[in-house]
């Protein structure tokens, strides 16, 4: 399932206010000046700072 380009537009990092990088295959949003992703659940993201994920895993 993807994602809306027009979502992933206005999509920041609610920790750093920074742009995220989608990764479509594996269903996430990565900031790679955290280190951290946020998953994409049915083709909704997950932007809370207390479901990010260590990435690269």
């Amino acid at each position: 399932m993807s994602c809306d380009p027009a979502l992933l537009d206005i999509l920041v990092c609610p920790q750093d206010k920074g742009p995220l990088e989608y990764i479509e295959d594996q269903q996430v949003l990565v900031n790679n000046r955290l280190g951290i992703a946020y998953p994409i659940e049915d083709g909704i993201p997950v932007m809370l700072a207390d479901e990010a994920k260590e990435w690269p895993a």
